[in-house]
């Protein structure tokens, strides 16, 4: 494994001469926790042993937690978001109530599109809009993403 800094997702180097203290730092956040572990080059046979341990371990620790592996950032939950479902929001757009469905297929490309609420109806509408937001991360993720529920849509 190549030792470049910065160069595994959620992978930090910390090298600190004080304090004895050279390693890698693994920490992936997902559903609003953070999971940490430090891998340390003494204990684990040396630098390039280290990293190659705190990929095996952040790799295996997203599995687990069901966060897809993958070096975009992946969005689970927003206090801001009423819907429940990340990325569809519920707003007003050129005076006509929709769902508008948000994802980004590539990292900097955001794409949107709507659901008429007056042509499909609330409950209609919202449904078509979750289906598409769930296509969309199958497509970009190879999963859908499930948060942890903080915010239940009646319908």
């Amino acid at each position: 494994m190549h030792l470049e800094k910065n160069k595994y997702k959620g992978i930090s180097r910390i090298d600190q001469d004080a304090n004895h203290t050279h390693g890698w730092y693994v920490r992936v956040w997902f559903n609003g926790k953070m999971h940490s572990k430090f891998f340390s080059d003494e204990k684990n046979g040396g630098s390039e042993r280290a990293l190659s341990r705190a990929v095996r371990h952040r790799n295996q620790l997203e599995k687990e937690i069901g966060k897809p592996r993958t070096d975009r950032k992946v969005v689970t939950y927003s206090p801001k978001n009423k819907t429940g479902v990340v990325g569809v929001v519920r707003k007003v757009k050129e005076g006509r109530e929709v769902y508008e469905v948000n994802w980004n297929p590539t990292p900097g490309v955001i794409k949107r599109t709507s659901v008429s609420i007056d042509r499909y109806g609330e409950e209609k509408a919202f449904l078509k809009a979750y289906r598409i937001r769930k296509k969309k991360e199958r497509e970009i993720y190879g999963k859908t993403i499930e948060p942890r529920v903080e915010a239940v849509v009646s319908m």
